[in-house]
């Protein structure tokens, strides 16, 4: 039946369990061990667990497996594994399933970490990796060749939200076998057909839209249940990265009201964007849904909508950002996104820092550009504030 239900009905009702007493929110099973009523029936579970039948809270939990289901079932992947973060996501889904000798091809535009993961991680333990510009199609044919085993990007670039052609990169790298594995963090759970699209495997930072309101570190990995489960699940549990049973609870009450939360977002994010064209303090305003953005046909095909992020190139270099980012009252300096409440940061200095200046200029990120996520504020009120510290540049 669940199948057959709409996306917001998915997103109350998906993958509860309720215990004996019939509770109506989800139940929150506070423990990190089980008990069997026999020796016998400790050495069965052991051996073979079904659905229902748990072991250790890092093996897995009844809270996070509501979580998990009901997250597979928004996302339409056959299971899910919950993690401790978003990062703990992102790692152990390539370090799962690679080895010495193994060839990835990414995408050069990635978040800080994702790129560290990459760049440094993998290559230390003999994996060899291409980067390459991950909107050139012809990049992507050149780099990928027999016998590369995955292919991984950010399916909106982190901070200059470029978009990937999901269904393009995947038919390359399916044609010599490669698994595709992409961070799907700005196109959101809500606009996300990464699958439909070619993906085999889609991680999310639960830390963004799915909490929604800054309360906790998750992530989770959502795939095939044979990845998932015979891949990702050995080595998730033996190096202990999975969520806590709390966390997923908490992220259980963030999917009932995502779908509600990311489309007045990105409404407010298109509004923004529609308001601060061609502003004189601005040399570039980009956001993936307005038609001014380089790849708008693609966005329209492959989210439908333009996500929760805009960025901005503020006039005057990292001075004139830094005087813009002190004069806003509303909109909070912090370097999360997906919250409730708008939320900017600058990359240069911040989830970027650690680049050199020729990595960050290579990748669009100049000293005057800001990331801005929209939270759920009044669009009208978020513009005002906008534009009064645009004034101070």
């Amino acid at each position: 039946m669940e199948k057959e239900w709409n996306t917001r009905t998915k997103l109350v009702h998906g993958g509860t369990q309720r215990s004996q007493w019939g509770e109506v929110s989800e139940a929150i099973f506070l423990t990190q061990g089980f008990v069997y009523d026999t020796a016998e029936a400790a050495e069965a579970r052991f051996i073979e667990t079904g659905p229902d039948e748990y072991i250790y809270a890092r093996y897995g939990n009844p809270t996070v497996a509501m979580f998990e289901k009901r997250i597979a079932a928004l996302e339409g992947a056959e299971d899910a594994f919950a993690t401790a973060s978003g990062m703990a996501a992102v790692s152990g889904a390539l370090i799962s399933m690679l080895r010495a000798g193994d060839h990835v091809v990414a995408a050069r535009a990635l978040f800080g970490s994702c790129l560290y993961v990459l760049d440094e991680i993998l290559t230390r333990f003999g994996v060899e990796v291409t980067f390459v510009d991950g909107t050139d199609t012809e990049q992507w044919r050149a780099a990928i060749r027999e016998g590369t085993t995955a292919v991984f990007f950010e399916t909106v670039a982190n901070p200059t939200l470029e978009v990937i052609d999901i269904r393009t990169v995947s038919e390359l790298a399916h044609a010599v076998g490669a698994t595709v594995v992409v961070d799907n963090v700005f196109a959101t759970p809500v606009f996300s057909r990464a699958i439909e699209q070619g993906a085999d495997v889609v991680i999310y930072s639960a830390t963004k839209h799915i909490d929604g309101q800054g309360r906790a570190l998750g992530g989770v990995i959502l795939g095939t249940r044979d990845f998932i489960r015979k891949t990702l699940e050995p080595y998730m549990k033996h190096t202990g990265g999975s969520m806590s049973p709390f966390t997923a609870w908490v992220m259980l009450k963030g999917l009932e009201t995502i779908d509600l939360r990311v489309r007045a977002q990105a409404a407010s994010a298109l509004a923004m964007a529609d308001a601060l064209q061609g502003h004189a303090k601005l040399s570039r305003v980009i956001y993936p849904g307005h038609a001014t953005h380089p790849q708008a046909a693609l966005v329209r095909e492959q989210m439908g909508k333009g996500g929760t992020v805009v960025s901005l190139e503020i006039a005057g270099g990292q001075t004139g950002a830094f005087r813009f980012l002190n004069a806003l009252n509303i909109v909070l300096i912090s370097n999360n996104l997906g919250d409730a409440k708008s939320i900017i940061t600058h990359p240069a200095t911040t989830t970027h820092q650690r680049l050199s200046e020729e990595q960050r200029a290579a990748l669009g990120i100049s000293p005057g550009l800001v990331r801005f996520s929209l939270g759920i504020e009044d669009a009208d009120d978020l513009i005002a504030d906008v534009m009064q510290a645009l004034d101070a540049v």
